[in-house]
């Protein structure tokens, strides 16, 4: 089975991490929510407060599929300063293990240089950020197997695209008639 790793930092955006996980695992995907902080207790940038299913010094990378960065202020400024998370980010990429990030979040990945000549969005303002990406005007953005969506109204067509990634088209329509999507 994959094994995905969506990190929490406080302040991170709730709806996009809530919603890639409920939709992650209805699809029968792995996904450990991570605390990067030193308690499983996580509050997001709208007072509403999480327990992750494990903090990151407990995860083995080795054993993950995919790395996932949900947005949100001051969360993804908080995710940006971990050293260790980006250090592992910079190491899947090299890998061309898989990656994805909503909102501000990649960010992220454009200033380490994993978006380097890949199509990418973000949440609008944070394109600066995007170093060498192909800016795109879609909201929802595969390039090869990072992925990347502009915002928290996008979270649910950002985490079927994940369900896509891994699981293909079929599962990914049987999700989506299952949410009324289609």
């Amino acid at each position: 089975m994959k094994q995905l790793f969506l990190f929490l930092a406080p302040g991170f955006e709730e709806i996009e991490a809530i919603t890639i996980i409920d939709i992650l695992r209805r699809a029968g995907l792995s996904v450990s929510s991570v605390s990067i902080t030193g308690d499983l207790r996580v509050v997001g940038a709208h007072g509403i407060a999480i327990e992750a299913d494990c903090l990151y010094p407990e995860i083995y990378f080795d054993e993950a599929d995919m790395l996932i960065l949900p947005g949100g202020q001051p969360g993804t400024k908080n995710l940006n300063v971990h050293e260790g998370l980006k250090a592992a980010l910079s190491n899947f990429a090299k890998a061309g293990k898989p990656l994805a990030a909503i909102c501000a979040a990649p960010m992220i990945l454009g200033q380490l240089g994993i978006l380097e000549g890949k199509e990418a969005t973000c949440y609008p303002g944070n394109e600066v950020h995007l170093k060498g990406a192909i800016l795109s005007k879609r909201r929802v953005v595969r390039d090869g197997s990072v992925i990347t969506a502009a915002g928290p109204g996008l979270a649910i067509k950002f985490a079927l695209e994940i369900v896509n990634f891994f699981l293909g088209e079929e599962k990914t329509e049987e999700i989506s008639k299952g949410l009324l999507l289609k």
